[in-house]
């Protein structure tokens, strides 16, 4: 990256923090995620491109994952197991309704299955686009869909959820707050560790889900660790914010107007039916509905550990959520595509049955 380059990026920077300096004076939700985050996505709509370098997102995942991580305790993986068929069950509706939104796009758009399919399932935007790209798909509009999801999520749910529970901002939940330097040390030096070694084994999300798994690990098993300053997780938010903001260019809305219109119809129809079944679990079983709320989002696990965390939920138990729907949905993709294929090849084309479709 050239010094010219390098300047562009720190001034982008900047601004962001500036975004997120403000929401926060504010007292806004997530203001160090949502602020850079809207006002990158404006400035990239406004017809000014801004460039994120991908690598970013994993850097600012790996401090987010480590430090929610923390709050693991024992107490919360016992509470994990013993809510495990609801955790289950939340999954399994979660990727029933992915299919079913998936037929909708299909249907709306013309797009392929595989495309349609890695569009509607919920994950997050780096390891579903790679999927479209592995399996035949276009990863264009599978990454536009499953950023505009995110971030619809990531600044509505925090926003309603923090007003109606009336929630004091800067009160944290129950965690060793004390910085010891060593700790610190330990936490990152893990949390690397596990990433390389995640990625090296080709597991999905290998820079968020390895250094979770080593911070829960340690901190269940009493390890020394210590949390990173409120600084660092306001940089990490700042770097994910502004990445996923620089995703939403103008090119895409000017080339593919339909498909914009038809992904903003589907996500949102995916984020009522994932509430609608978070509402309705909460009238059978003994879970707080803001717990159901947060654990159905179909959002990533990176944005829903931040949401869960500002809103002093419990974060073990919403990520458990998230982290169960992960592994039941990503090892099953192949098979899941081969069905969209099958169901897709036993119907006459779209371009019969509606009388063609534009992308």
């Amino acid at each position: 990256m050239t010094a010219r380059a390098l300047l562009d990026l720190a001034v982008r920077y900047a601004l962001a923090a500036a975004a997120g300096h403000l929401f926060s004076l504010l007292s806004l939700p997530l203001p160090w995620m949502i602020g850079p985050l809207i006002l990158t996505a404006v400035v990239s709509l406004l017809g000014k491109p801004i460039r994120i370098p991908v690598r970013t997102r994993p850097v600012g995942q790996m401090i987010v994952s480590a430090h929610v991580g923390l709050y693991f305790t024992s107490d919360a993986l016992r509470a994990i197991l013993d809510h495990a068929p609801v955790i289950l069950g939340v999954a399994l509706s979660t990727a029933f309704m992915g299919f079913l939104v998936a037929t909708i796009l299909r249907r709306m758009t013309g797009a392929d299955p595989a495309t349609a399919f890695l569009s509607a399932m919920p994950g997050g935007p780096v390891e579903m686009g790679n999927l479209a790209r592995q399996y035949g798909g276009d990863p264009g509009p599978v990454v536009f869909a499953q950023t505009l999801r995110i971030s619809a999520i990531v600044v509505l749910v925090p926003a309603a959820l923090y007003y109606l529970l009336g929630t004091s901002r800067g009160i944290l939940p129950d965690a060793a707050q004390t910085h010891d330097p060593l700790g610190m040390a330990l936490l990152a030096v893990g949390a690397v560790g596990t990433a390389v070694v995640f990625r090296f084994c080709r597991l999905n999300n290998p820079f968020f889900l390895g250094p979770l798994f080593f911070s829960c690990a340690a901190t269940v098993l009493d390890a020394p660790l210590s949390p990173y300053p409120h600084v660092f997780v306001s940089v990490a938010q700042i770097l994910l914010g502004t990445w996923l903001g620089a995703t939403f260019q103008r090119e895409l809305f000017r080339n593919a107007g339909k498909l914009v219109m038809a992904t903003v119809l589907t996500s949102t129809l995916l984020v009522t039916l994932c509430t609608g079944v978070a509402a309705s679990l909460a009238l059978v079983t003994d879970f707080p509905w803001e717990i159901l709320v947060l654990g159905a989002a179909p959002g990533s696990v990176t944005e829903m550990a931040l949401t869960a965390r500002f809103l002093h939920e419990d974060v073990a138990l919403i990520t458990a959520f998230h982290l169960v729907r992960i592994f039941l949905i990503v090892p099953n993709i192949p098979w899941m595509l081969a069905l969209v294929h099958a169901r897709a090849t036993t119907r006459p084309p779209l371009e019969e049955e509606d009388g063609g479709i534009d992308q």
